[in-house]
């Protein structure tokens, strides 16, 4: 069993569903539907209704085509969410940044994990999370957020991910982290084209191995809308493939925009692979 927040996961036969608000005007998905406070935190209680395990709160987009914001304003978009969604629910919260007083603002306010698509480079970020005891996502990217990288080049991705994930890990544990506070999350479309995230998909189990819960962040990313020839908001199926086939080969937490559709969809996976038992039974076995 691994506790993070107010809640225990057994891993081993257990997905955790983590549900996507973002209070950014610019997120490539939301385009800002939950930019406004309360629209921000009705999203999460409406997410934690249907199912969700878990809350993720960013202020701040990853993508470079976006205005500079400065660490006051960054807490001043997800401190006040994260306040009033730890006042309703247990639901594991998250906090998406890769700055260290965001993290030691948002920790304050309710938040259990510190979710980071910059690796933990920051400095004084994996500080914050050891002082605290807060779990932390490690994620691979090559720039972070907000910064542009034209043509991400890979010797092969698979290994080069993997290689970044466990050097980050060291770093991470040689901060203080315990290992039981650790995710990682291989970063799919992060600096990465449609090939190199397919490639990443096919071959996950490479990266489960490294030996930590793995996150999938997949929701309605582009390698599956350039795969599938589909817009934003005609993912929803693509979604679906790509994260239960993440869960046959080894992945743990989902990260997701459509949390109705995505339990539906984990809960049976977990029933199929024998994790579960059938909710509402019309025959008994015995």
């Amino acid at each position: 069993m691994r506790r993070i927040g107010r809640r225990e996961f057994d891993f081993r036969r257990q997905v955790a569903i983590m549900a996507i608000v973002n209070r950014t005007p610019n997120s490539f998905h939301d385009q800002g539907r939950t930019f406004e406070l309360e629209r921000a935190v009705e999203a999460a209680r409406r997410a934690v209704d249907a199912g969700a395990d878990w809350v993720d709160i960013g202020g701040f987009a990853f993508s470079a085509a976006q205005a500079e914001i400065d660490v006051a304003a960054e807490i001043d978009r997800v401190v006040p969410v994260i306040s009033e969604v730890r006042r309703v629910t247990d639901a594991v919260i998250s906090v998406d940044t890769h700055r260290a007083a965001v993290a030691a603002a948002a920790l304050a306010a309710g938040a259990d994990v510190i979710n980071d698509t910059n690796g933990l480079r920051e400095p004084g970020l994996a500080e914050v999370a050891a002082r605290t005891g807060a779990t932390v996502v490690v994620t691979h990217s090559l720039g972070g957020p907000g910064r542009r990288v034209m043509r991400p080049h890979y010797a092969d991705i698979v290994p080069d991910v993997s290689a970044y994930l466990r050097e980050r890990v060291r770093a991470a544990l040689a901060a203080g982290i315990a290992a039981d506070r650790i995710i990682i999350d291989p970063g799919h479309d992060l600096n990465k084209n449609t090939y190199h995230s397919l490639e990443l998909m096919r071959r996950l189990e490479e990266i489960t191995a490294i030996g930590y819960p793995t996150l999938v962040a997949l929701s309605n990313k582009d390698f599956i809308g350039e795969t599938l020839d589909r817009p934003q908001g005609e993912r929803t199926e693509g979604t679906i493939a790509a994260n239960v086939m993440a869960i046959l080969r080894g992945a743990r937490i989902v990260r997701v925009h459509d949390v109705p559709a995505t339990v539906a969809a984990v809960r049976m996976t977990e029933a199929m692979l024998g994790w579960r038992a059938p909710v509402a039974p019309k025959h008994n076995l015995a």
